[in-house]
């Protein structure tokens, strides 16, 4: 039987070096003008709908008229972006945190698409609630705007949200499953296959799961789900490195500093 093809796991020397997500990048518009540059056919939502998405959130005045909890349960955890006052740990019920996205330009390419986290139906979440001052929070939430609904990825919604020091409601995006790239529940085997090999102008697939994976550790609320997925991708890595003749190790890798 011939052998089954490991991951196309590029080496560092081959990997173009990842940009980095910042806060000041979101709100210049360059993180938007690098999807374009990536995939010129890419539709994102421009200044004036994500102005109308942000303020449909606040009826009324569209405009927060307190302090606002914001839900992170993947990339926001170890990379946040914004300025916030507290954070606290976080449940949310209904809702579940999965691969279920297609990423063709930050953590993958056209040719090869990653994938990343969203909310999706049933089950429960545990992640970090971080709370932006009332004073702050137009501005910071235009920054988290500018990351989260660049496209149509991801719907906005109020969650009910639970605390050590008691009930809050949190502001969360939930997957949009009438969305293109959506993929609902892959087997974890491709999940996990897709993850260790893709790779895109933000960094390596597998690097943004082995630091939400080392980071809800460090918190105190590891997921089993993916603490399972993250030794998968790591064997797949290291099965793909021995092939090619090097060394390899099973160890899931630590976050980055």
């Amino acid at each position: 039987m011939a052998n089954s093809p490991t991951p196309d796991v590029p080496s560092p020397s081959e990997a173009p070096a990842p940009v980095a997500l910042t806060r000041e990048r979101l709100r210049s518009g360059e993180i938007r003008a690098l999807l374009h540059e990536h995939e010129p056919t890419i539709k994102t939502l421009s200044d004036e709908e994500l102005a109308a998405s942000q303020a449909a959130m606040f009826p009324g005045t569209g405009k927060p008229e307190g302090d606002v909890w914001l839900f992170g349960y993947g990339s926001l955890i170890w990379n946040p972006a914004i300025e916030f006052a507290e954070q606290r740990c976080a449940t949310v019920r209904g809702l579940h945190r999965r691969f279920c996205l297609r990423t063709e330009l930050g953590r993958g390419t056209p040719d090869q698409p990653g994938l990343v986290l969203g909310l999706d139906r049933g089950g429960v979440c545990r992640g970090v609630a971080f709370r932006i001052p009332r004073e702050h929070a137009e501005t910071e939430l235009e920054i988290v705007w500018r990351r989260e609904m660049v496209t149509h990825a991801y719907r906005p919604r109020w969650l009910k949200a639970q605390t050590d020091q008691g009930p809050i409601d949190v502001l969360g995006f939930v997957i949009n499953r009438s969305g293109e790239r959506y993929c609902g529940q892959l087997p974890e085997d491709e999940a996990a296959e897709t993850i260790a090999r893709t790779c895109g102008f933000l960094g390596p697939c597998c690097e943004y799961l082995f630091n939400t994976v080392s980071h809800l550790r460090d918190l105190g609320m590891p997921d089993a789900g993916l603490e399972r997925l993250a030794g998968k991708v790591a064997a797949k890595q290291a099965a793909a490195k021995l092939g090619q003749g090097a060394d390899g190790g099973l160890d899931v890798p630590r976050r980055s500093a």
